[in-house]
C-alpha cells in the first residue's frame, strides 16, 4: 500500500503545475468536446452514402428480400438523421450551459437551497447531492424532446415502438426516482471515503465501487428490473429443455430462466445472462422467442454461454477497473486546484477549497478526448470477446462430445441474419464508424468469421 501511495504522490508531483497555473481549461473543454461532436458528427456523414445502396452484400442477398432491404435502408437513414441532429443539438446545449456558468450557478443553488432549509456551507455532502441533482434535472429537461422523438416519431415509424404515452411517462419518473434513491446513498458514500482516507483515498474508493458493482448485480434483477418489465419463468417445452440441457452440459451455474415482456416497449430483441458466478439468470426477450425457432435461439444463447466460459464479463470488469484506477490516479492534480474552478465561474470562495463533486465533474469534462480514444479501445476487446464466443458455439460438439451440437455454428449464422432482418438492422457500415460505435462485429464479419471456424475445426479432424 505504502509503495501504491508513493508512486500515486510522484505522479501528482508531476502535475503540480495544475493547481497553481491559470489555465483557460474552459477553452480547453469547449474545443476539445466540440472536436468529439464534429468527429462523430463526419462518422455519421461517412456511413450515410451506405444508406443509398440499393443491394445487401452478396453472403446476405438470398436473406433480404428486396422490400425488407429498403426498409433497413430506410430505418438506417432516418437513425443517421436523428444521430448527427440529436448529437449537435445536445453539443449546443452543454457548450451554452458551460460558456454561461451554469455549474457555478447550480452549486450556488444547491447552497441556498440547504441554507433555507438550516444547512450551512459545511454540509458539504449534502451541498453535492443537490448540486449533482440540479445538473441532472436542469440539463436532462431540454432534451426531453429528442427522447420523445425517437420514441414516438423514429421507432413508430418503422413498427418497432410499443411504447405508450403514459408508459414512457411513468418510465421517466420511476428513472428520475432510481437516479435519486440509488445515487443519493452512492454518491454520499463516494465523496465520504474523499474525506476520511484523505491522500489514501484511490484504493478505498476503487474497492468501495467493485463492492457497489456486485451489490448492483443482485439488487437489479430482484429490485430494479422488475419496476419496468415483467420477468416470468420461460415456459415449459422445447426451448427450456435445450437451454438448461446445455447449461447441465457446460455446468453452467443456472438458477432461473426468465422470458421478459420487451413487446411491451418494443419489438426490438435480446437475450443476456448476469449473476454471481454461484447462481446465474438467463434472461431472454419474448421477442426473440417470436422471430427465432427453438434451435436458434438455442445457439444465441450458446454464443451468450461462450463469454461466461471465457470470463469475458470478470475480464472487462478487470480492463474497467484498470481505467477507473488511472482516472482516479490523475484526479488528486485537479482535486485541488483553485484556478480550475475560477475558469469555469465559480466564486473566488468556493475555488479557495474546491469541493469535491465539483472538482471531479469538472476533471471527468477535461477527460473528453481521451475518453473518446478509451472506447474505440474498449469497443476494440469487446468485438475480440464476440469472436472467441463465436468461435465456443461452433466448437460445442468438440467440446462436449455431443452429436446435436454439430451444426450449432450454422444455427448461430441463421439466428444472427434473422435477428438483422427483423430488427431492421444495418448491414452496409463503414469501417471508422463501426471501430468507433459498435462493441460488436458487423453482421457479414461475423458470418466470415464462423465460417473460418467451421473450416478450421473441419481442417483439424483430417
Amino acid at each position: 500500500m505504502d509503495l501504491l501511495h508513493t508512486q500515486l504522490s510522484n505522479i501528482q508531483r508531476q502535475l503540480a503545475f495544475i493547481s497553481t497555473d491559470p489555465i483557460n481549461w474552459k477553452l480547453y473543454v469547449q474545443a476539445f468536446s466540440w472536436t468529439v461532436t464534429l468527429f462523430e458528427s463526419y462518422l455519421v456523414l461517412r456511413q450515410y452514402p451506405l444508406y443509398s445502396k440499393t443491394e445487401p452484400p452478396t453472403v446476405l442477398a438470398s436473406h433480404f428480400n428486396p422490400e425488407v432491404f429498403k426498409k433497413s435502408q430506410s430505418y438506417g437513414k432516418d437513425k443517421a438523421i436523428f444521430a448527427l441532429v440529436s448529437g449537435l443539438l445536445k453539443q449546443c446545449l452543454d457548450s451554452a450551459l458551460l460558456q454561461f456558468g451554469f455549474y457555478a450557478w447550480s452549486w450556488g443553488a444547491s447552497g441556498r437551497l440547504l441554507s433555507s432549509l438550516g444547512y450551512g456551507p459545511e454540509y458539504e455532502i449534502l451541498q453535492s447531492i443537490g448540486f449533482v441533482f440540479i445538473l441532472f434535472f436542469l440539463s436532462s429537461i431540454p432534451t426531453l424532446p429528442l427522447s420523445i422523438y425517437g420514441t414516438f416519431v423514429l421507432e413508430e415509424k418503422h413498427g418497432f415502438n410499443k411504447t405508450t404515452p403514459s408508459l414512457f411517462v411513468i418510465d421517466l419518473l420511476k428513472g428520475w426516482g432510481l437516479a435519486f434513491v440509488l445515487g443519493s446513498p452512492f454518491l454520499a458514500a463516494f465523496l465520504y471515503i474523499f474525506k476520511w482516507a484523505g491522500d489514501r483515498f484511490v484504493p478505498w474508493l476503487m474497492a468501495f465501487m467493485i463492492s457497489f458493482q456486485l451489490i448492483m448485480v443482485i439488487v437489479y434483477p430482484t429490485v430494479i428490473q422488475p419496476m419496468f418489465n415483467k420477468l416470468s419463468p420461460l415456459a415449459p417445452g422445447d426451448l427450456r429443455n435445450r437451454i438448461e440441457s446445455l447449461a447441465k452440459k457446460l455446468k453452467f451455474p443456472l438458477k432461473y430462466l426468465y422470458e421478459i415482456d420487451g413487446s411491451k416497449r418494443s419489438s426490438h430483441s435480446n437475450a443476456y445472462f448476469f449473476g454471481l458466478p454461484w447462481s446465474k439468470h438467463i434472461v431472454i426477450f419474448d421477442t426473440l422467442i417470436q422471430q427465432s425457432k427453438s434451435e436458434e435461439v438455442e445457439a444465441v444463447l450458446a454464443h451468450e454461454l461462450g463469454h461466461w466460459y471465457y470470463l469475458h464479463p470478470t475480464k472487462m470488469m478487470a480492463v474497467s477497473q484498470l481505467h477507473i484506477f488511472t482516472i482516479l490516479a490523475l484526479f488528486p492534480a485537479f482535486l485541488r486546484a483553485p484556478p480550475l474552478l475560477r475558469s469555469f465561474d465559480f466564486p473566488k470562495d468556493v475555488a479557495a477549497q474546491p469541493p469535491t463533486i465539483v472538482a471531479f465533474l469538472l476533471f471527468q469534462m477535461i477527460l473528453t478526448p481521451l475518453e473518446a480514444v478509451v472506447s474505440i479501445g474498449m469497443n476494440a476487446i469487446s468485438r475480440h470477446f464476440e469472436y472467441e464466443a463465436d468461435k465456443f458455439a461452433c466448437e460445442l460438439q468438440d467440446k462436449l462430445q455431443s452429436e446435436d451440437m454439430k451444426d450449432m455454428g450454422d444455427r448461430l449464422g441463421r439466428a444472427l441474419i434473422a435477428l438483422h432482418v427483423k430488427n431492421l438492422s444495418t448491414v452496409w457500415v463503414d469501417w471508422l464508424y463501426s471501430a468507433y460505435h459498435h462493441s460488436h462485429p458487423t453482421l457479414t464479419e461475423r458470418l466470415r468469421g464462423l465460417e473460418s471456424f467451421q473450416a478450421l475445426r473441419e481442417k483439424k479432424k483430417l
